[in-house]
């Protein structure tokens, strides 16, 4: 296996890591809708509806279409579904509607040279275009290994030639669950066997001249999908490549916010670095509701630049292809091994009863008389001016304005947060706290003399906030200065939000947090509302829930702190094989109690073992009411039918010690 080494050169992946700038990329040709930098990061989604069901497939591109698609694909997974997307495409244009259509190919060359001459666009696979999946460890010499390209080469040839001759575009379109026997064989599954996988098939097509091509990199895991992108643009520079433009999308990202939080870590952290020029947001959901998501994430960099100023940084002191954790001291509970925390902001909250705190996971019991705490209790709650008038959990720790700590008469179980003025201002520091204070500032306040000053010290906590509206990249750049002076003190990201923001409000957090906790940094969330006026306390309380559940989702699609229970579900095609929507609800409906656990739920081979790529279990249609459960990527049960399929997959999750009965579980809600 190839293993990715610290870079030891300038990081050319981004345009720049301070300043936005999109990456200057070739136009490609879709239809009457051209790709690339020269024009707006367009949008795109997938039917759902049976590829051979031409007036429904109409009717579902009408819908997207009204949605927001500047292109829509549709899966052709045989030469008769190929030959239907002629009906579909002539139907479309009847009516008035000539939105550009791809070709979705998995294993059928001769079914990716028919819809070449009829669609605007092909999108292959090069997992297994040419091959087929049997998970075989191979020990490829470098002429065997020589001799499968040119295979790959000889099957691939007649699709480029198709392709030029029509004018047809292609999306060479890696997924990290689909590589190759033969890549993981050579580089593992890793980054590096994505973009080799890609690479291998790009350098044949520019053999040809052939250069009207998009790329990408897909993952259910946030951090493997941008690490490979980052690796993608890194080798196209290197190899002398043409830039060519890049569709983003985090595949089986799931369902309702937590599809959405994980699209936006993945999508979001590119486009913050300028990288994407078209955006598929995958939700277990009706087609027509992901463009508007990926539309959200899109128009926010519409007027990104000019931005405030940031120091520019002319290489990454972390390697951005290979996640690690950034080094940091514990202190308390925060830091080092710990998992990153959750900070409530309570500070605007008035606390008057015990129920108060339902909000973020915390409930008492009047019977047995005692607190208990759910998946997402929050392990810190920030109360500024205004203590609990009782005495909390033992689960949840006060954080206070240092102005009310220093006289507070129980110091023991309360935390002060000061700002770095009034640091400055206790030269005794006799008043703080030597377990824990937390100190808040930005990235100009927490300047170089004073983390010089607070730098060794074994008792603090850093609270880095920004009003930057290139948020991300300025945190960042905070973190590159704490690496690059060796300090080691555990960091809490700060956000503030409007709480009217709505739907955007999961996309925006996940982007700004999510893309630091990718990198490896940060330590806790703190993320703060901004009511409006006027606002009572029954809003208050709804708002702190939401940003709680939020906080702990963007841990979790960052996968930096597992909470709960993760469904990797495909967002449905025509190849799916079950009504997804249902089963994935029927699933967490039985199962959303096993904190931690993976399950994957696909409509199809396709996006069977290899595409839920790290799951624990798997649900995967094979055939009308036919059901292959998976343990990881081994299939354990095959032809089960759908009315069994959940009890056998509990009974799977039993036989090997993971099941917890839900009577034995306090829900709380």
């Amino acid at each position: 296996m190839t293993l990715i080494t610290a870079p030891e050169k300038t990081i050319i992946y981004c345009p720049s890591l301070t300043e936005y700038k999109r990456r200057k990329t070739i136009t490609i040709k879709i239809g009457d809708i051209p790709m690339g930098s020269d024009y707006p990061i367009r949008v795109q989604s997938m039917t759902t509806v049976d590829t051979m069901d031409t007036q429904g497939s109409i009717d579902e591109v009408v819908r997207m279409v009204d949605s927001g698609c500047e292109y829509v694909r549709i899966t052709a997974p045989s030469v008769k579904e190929a030959q239907n997307l002629e009906n579909i495409r002539n139907g479309l244009h009847k009516i008035g509607i000539h939105v550009p259509l791809i070709a979705d190919i998995h294993f059928t060359p001769n079914a990716a040279e028919l819809a070449a001459r009829i669609v605007e666009k092909v999108r292959i696979n090069p997992g297994n275009y040419a091959d087929r999946k049997r998970f075989e460890v191979i020990d490829y010499t470098d002429a065997s290994y020589a001799a499968e390209l040119d295979r790959i080469r000889e099957k691939f040839i007649p699709l480029i030639r198709i392709c030029k001759e029509y004018g047809t575009a292609m999306r060479i379109g890696t997924n990290h669950g689909s590589l190759s026997d033969r890549i993981l064989s050579r580089y593992g599954d890793t980054p590096l066997g994505m973009v080799e996988s890609a690479l291998e098939f790009l350098r044949i097509c520019e053999e040809f001249n052939y250069f009207n091509i998009a790329l990408s990199m897909k993952s259910s895991n946030t951090q493997v999908m941008v690490e490979a992108y980052r690796l993608l643009v890194q080798r196209l520079d290197e190899e002398g490549l043409k830039p060519y433009p890049l569709h983003l999308g985090v595949t089986e990202a799931g369902e309702a916010e937590d599809g959405r939080i994980k699209s936006a870590v993945g999508i979001g952290t590119l486009l913050e670095d300028g990288l994407g020029d078209t955006v598929r947001v995958s939700l277990t959901e009706a087609p027509e509701k992901e463009a508007p998501v990926a539309r959200a994430l899109i128009e926010r960099y519409t007027l990104r630049s000019p931005h405030d100023f940031i120091d520019p940084v002319e290489s990454s002191p972390i390697n951005p292809f290979q996640y690690t954790r950034r080094v940091t001291n514990e202190v308390y509970n925060i830091g080092a091994l710990n998992v990153p925390r959750v900070i409530a902001d309570y500070s605007a909250i008035t606390i008057s009863q015990l129920d108060d705190l339902k909000s973020i996971g915390h409930f008492f019991l009047p019977v047995p008389d005692k607190w208990a705490m759910n998946d997402q209790g929050s392990d810190f709650i920030y109360t500024g001016l205004n203590p609990a008038p009782f005495m909390l959990p033992n689960g949840l720790k006060e954080i206070l304005d240092y102005s009310i700590w220093k006289n507070h008469e129980d110091r023991s179980n309360k935390f002060p947060i000061m700002s770095v003025d009034d640091w400055n201002e206790d030269i005794s520091k006799e008043g703080i706290s030597h377990q824990l204070t937390f100190v808040k500032g930005t990235i100009h306040s927490f300047d170089y003399e004073f983390l010089i000053d607070v730098g060794l010290l074994k008792n603090i906590v850093l609270v880095v906030q920004t009003d930057n509206t290139h948020a991300m990249p300025e945190l960042r750049r905070f973190f590159f200065n704490l690496v690059n002076m060796g300090i080691k003190l555990p960091v809490i990201v700060q956000r503030n939000y409007r709480v009217d923001l709505g739907d955007e409000l999961p996309l925006y957090s996940a982007t700004d947090i999510g893309g630091l906790l990718v990198d490896g940094f940060g330590d806790g969330i703190l993320l703060s509302p901004v009511f409006s006026d006027g606002s009572e306390q029954p809003e208050k309380l709804k708002s702190a829930s939401l940003f709680n559940s939020i906080a702990f989702g963007i841990l979790q699609a960052a996968r930096t702190r597992m909470s709960k229970t993760e469904y990797i579900s495909c967002p449905s095609c025509g190849r799916t094989l079950f009504d997804l929507q249902e089963t994935t609800a029927m699933i967490r409906k039985y199962t959303e109690h096993l904190k931690g656990i993976k399950i994957g739920i696909m409509g199809c081979i396709v996006n069977g073992p290899g595409e839920m790529a790290d799951a624990d279990y798997g649900y995967v249609g094979m055939g009308k009411d036919k059901i292959a459960l998976y343990r990881g990527q081994e299939v354990i049960k095959r032809s089960v039918t759908a009315a069994k399929a959940v009890d056998e997959l509990i009974g799977l999750i039993k036989e090997d010690g993971r099941w917890i009965d839900p009577s034995e579980v306090e829900v709380l809600n």
